[in-house]
């Protein structure tokens, strides 16, 4: 395999890159902890008395290197402890000399893929592990068979339009000839992948437990392409990918409302609202119009600022205060955007992760959560479900937890939502039962209609 052309080199990367946040998923077992603290590990961002603490544990496997076990630096719960297996999602910091990242582990247990979609919708680039000891890869004139848990994230990361999926066939270091097992891995996951329209960044053979290919390139005849870590250290963020895409007007949710001193700005006031929320896209510049959601008002910014003070723009992905050269009444849950850039939706079409153990029905009322607004909302219908195994679409009068389906919602209010594959902060919805107050579902819009 080689390195996949869109890759940059080490040598080529920008000095100074956003932090990659990037979340580790595939089926129980797969070796997801272990990956993680084998980064951490060999990339020496272990202070020595977590190693000390690690090492009181033990628990070291044969060939792992370090003397204790590397999955323990994820799994923190004692139930995880106690049962081998991940259950929430832990993050982890790391830094290189070339970028910072931000691990999160999500669990591999169908039980708690409500927790891998949590991880998933802030995540830059997913790496979904792949073990490669669970595959039947002896035959070479028919496709491996991939396990339905690691299709089943690869299919939400997509769906929650994670930009980069990354796939890591791990274990190497336990099949007696690697090279024919990973080039038939491999062409099983390239062909799920196009088949399920997935554009893979990379993939990769690791052994998490021996640290293979994972921070040093493998040195072997029969890979020559880039560690994972290399792989991780060119990958974009989603907010340069925001603040690059063409046609993308300022879109900016309000999170809290705030009164501050700006006496660096005369014709400001003394203690103006300040209206804090992060850039979705596009970027927001003093002097820029904009118009407000719901109301339909215009303003102009008189004034900015951002974590460290005073500014004169703030790009999609950060944090900014806004302050209008005039009072409006804007309050937590509206939107600031670009005049015309934000359009009232009463009805739309989505992908729909279903995820509560109660089925989805119909004609039930839920609430849906878009940025800070809550809304109550009316599940009209349901097109089709996904089956991830055929990656066909099935009719489907109920769903249950786990499933993924094309539906259709009715909004009470409207809502300025935005199809997800252009802009994920206006395409993301959650769904809450009214009743049990559980998160039920993600959904991502892809249509929608002009409220009336």
């Amino acid at each position: 395999m080689t390195a996949p052309a869109t890759l940059a080199t080490p040598s080529t990367l920008a000095p100074a890159r956003q932090a990659l946040r990037f979340l580790t998923a595939g089926s129980v077992d797969d070796g997801k902890s272990t990956l993680i603290g084998r980064l951490l590990y060999d990339s020496r961002a272990l202070l020595a008395d977590q190693i000390g603490t690690l090492r009181a544990r033990g628990g070291a496997a044969a060939g792992a290197g370090p003397d204790f076990d590397l999955s323990l630096l994820t799994d923190g719960l004692e139930a995880e402890r106690e049962q081998g297996i991940t259950i929430d999602v832990a993050f982890r910091y790391f830094a290189t000399p070339r970028r910072k990242f931000i691990i999160a582990d999500a669990p591999g247990h169908e039980q708690y893929t409500r927790n891998m979609v949590t991880a998933a919708a802030g995540s830059d680039a997913a790496v979904v592990l792949v073990d490669i000891t669970k595959l039947d890869h002896r035959d070479a004139s028919r496709p491996v068979p991939l396990l339905p848990q690691t299709r089943r994230h690869a299919l939400l990361a997509h769906l929650l339009r994670v930009p980069s999926i990354v796939f890591a066939v791990n274990k190497l270091d336990a099949v007696a000839d690697p090279a024919p097992a990973f080039a038939a891995v491999q062409a099983s996951l390239q062909a799920f992948a196009t088949e399920a329209g997935i554009a893979v960044a990379a993939i990769v053979p690791v052994s998490a437990l021996r640290g293979d290919n994972v921070v040093e390139p493998l040195a072997s005849p029969w890979y020559r392409g880039p560690s994972l870590l290399q792989v991780l250290e060119s990958l974009p963020a989603t907010a340069e990918l925001a603040g690059a895409a063409p046609g993308t007007g300022l879109q900016l949710p309000v999170q809290y409302v705030a009164r501050g001193l700006l006496a660096d700005r005369p014709g400001v006031g003394e203690q103006p609202r300040i209206f804090w929320g992060r850039v979705a896209s596009g970027r927001v510049r003093v002097g820029d119009a904009v118009q407000v959601f719901p109301s339909g008002e215009q303003a102009t910014v008189a004034a900015l600022r951002d974590a460290n003070g005073p500014c004169e723009q703030v790009a999609a992905g950060r944090s900014a205060g806004v302050v209008l050269d005039r009072q409006l009444d804007i309050s937590r849950g509206d939107w600031l955007g670009a005049p015309g850039e934000l359009q009232a939706s009463q009805r739309f079409s989505a992908t729909l992760a279903w995820l509560d153990t109660e089925p989805a029905t119909p004609g039930r009322k839920y609430l849906l959560r878009h940025g800070h607004r809550w809304v109550q909302a009316r599940l009209a219908s349901i097109e089709h479900r996904l089956d991830i195994h055929t990656l066909q679409p099935s009719a489907a009068q109920t769903l249950a937890v786990n499933e993924i389906a094309e539906v259709t919602f009715d909004l009470q209010q409207p809502l300025p939502l935005a199809p997800y594959a252009q802009q994920r902060e206006a395409g993301a919805l959650i769904v809450v039962d009214p009743a049990s107050h559980r998160t039920s579902g993600a959904v991502m819009v892809r249509s929608t209609e002009a409220a009336t």
